[in-house]
């Protein structure tokens, strides 16, 4: 029989209810599955549950706790037939994101759930997003990290969060999904990541802590307070651009300011603001000039890829120049190229 390791960190699923809102409560969700009847059946796995002490809610997740994440893993990597990781939905998608950046190596599903509503809640949908996510982990070959919220399970590293209310919480803009979840699953393997050859083995790449920030171009922002930013200790930014990779750039301030951070080598990485589509920065003159000033184009990157990705280049040990190089190209489907 198969068998997966559920691994709760924490979040909305496995809350109960407080005088002061929903709080992580340690050991009921290890109650509530023990009351679901239907995880003894097949194609239920058997499980087991392992439980972060203490459960964090996702707004706190660091990249202290990424690494404990992956670690975990990759001690029961060939222990366990798949991964399930319970998380709080505002942040998922950065951690989906961080797990495949780290997890080099992965033969096994690392499926992330979440819920809006807890398990005790009479009307939730926490019950089918973990069952589902359970069925996924042990029973199809998806040798990479996913995220499973209703009706799709998406590339994790291509996944943004897009409600803060409705049950379909997640999208993939630019990525079709790994799986589609009806009356049956059906997995897009044409849509899949293929499993390094043996003798590969899973290898944990830290992300640590490190200076970098995201700011978003709006009209009659302020170049002091982006002169500011662009200050060390920081060591790269992305830039949240107009379109496919605009900024105001008739502000001769604006690009100088870019140029100089370039020339002191900061990193400096475009993403459009538009869920849709991708930034090139050749359309339009207004594109071409942050070209020239030094930013790199993201293309099709979601931020919360973008940013993550950022954090484990710097923490990789690789010189300005390699950051600049790898930073805009494909590493683990987080961005669309014609060898993806």
């Amino acid at each position: 029989m198969k068998k997966i390791c559920v691994i709760n960190t924490g979040g909305t699923l496995s809350m109960r209810q407080s005088e002061s809102g929903y709080r992580p409560s340690p050991g009921y969700l290890a109650s509530q599955m023990a009351n679901m009847d239907e995880l003894s059946q097949s194609p239920m796995p058997e499980f087991d549950l392992l439980e972060y002490e203490p459960l964090v809610d996702s707004s706190n997740m660091t990249p202290h706790i990424w690494r404990k994440i992956a670690n975990d893993i990759e001690e029961r990597h060939t222990a366990y037939d798949g991964f399930v990781v319970l998380h709080g939905t505002d942040t998922m998608a950065y951690s989906a994101a961080a797990l495949a950046f780290m997890l080099d190596g992965l033969s096994r599903p690392v499926i992330l759930t979440g819920a809006q509503l807890p398990l005790g809640q009479i009307r939730n949908d926490a019950r089918e997003n973990l069952k589902t996510a359970m069925v996924l982990a042990a029973n199809y070959q998806i040798p990479e990290v996913g995220l499973l919220f209703g009706d799709h399970l998406f590339r994790g590293c291509r996944s943004t969060k897009v409600s803060a209310t409705r049950f379909d919480a997640f999208d993939s803009p630019n990525y079709p999904p790994l799986a589609t979840v009806g009356t049956s699953i059906e997995i897009f393997e044409e849509n899949l990541r293929l499993a390094k050859p043996p003798p590969a083995r899973l290898q944990v790449k830290p992300i640590e802590t490190t200076e970098v920030a995201a700011f978003r171009l709006f009209p009659g922002m302020s170049i002091d307070i982006l002169h500011h930013l662009l200050q060390r200790p920081l060591k790269g930014i992305i830039l949240e651009t107009f379109g496919d990779g605009n900024g105001p750039t008739e502000n001769r301030e604006f690009l100088d300011a870019i140029s100089s951070a370039t020339e002191a080598g900061m990193v400096i990485l475009g993403c459009t603001q538009c869920l849709h589509g991708e930034m090139t920065q050749g359309s339009y003159a207004t594109g071409t000039a942050l070209t020239e000033a030094g930013v790199i184009p993201g293309r099709d990157m979601t931020i919360e890829a973008a940013l993550t990705k950022m954090q484990f280049l710097f923490s990789q040990n690789f010189s300005i120049n390699q950051i600049r190089e790898k930073i805009g190209q494909n590493i683990v489907g987080e961005i669309s190229t014609i060898t993806d």
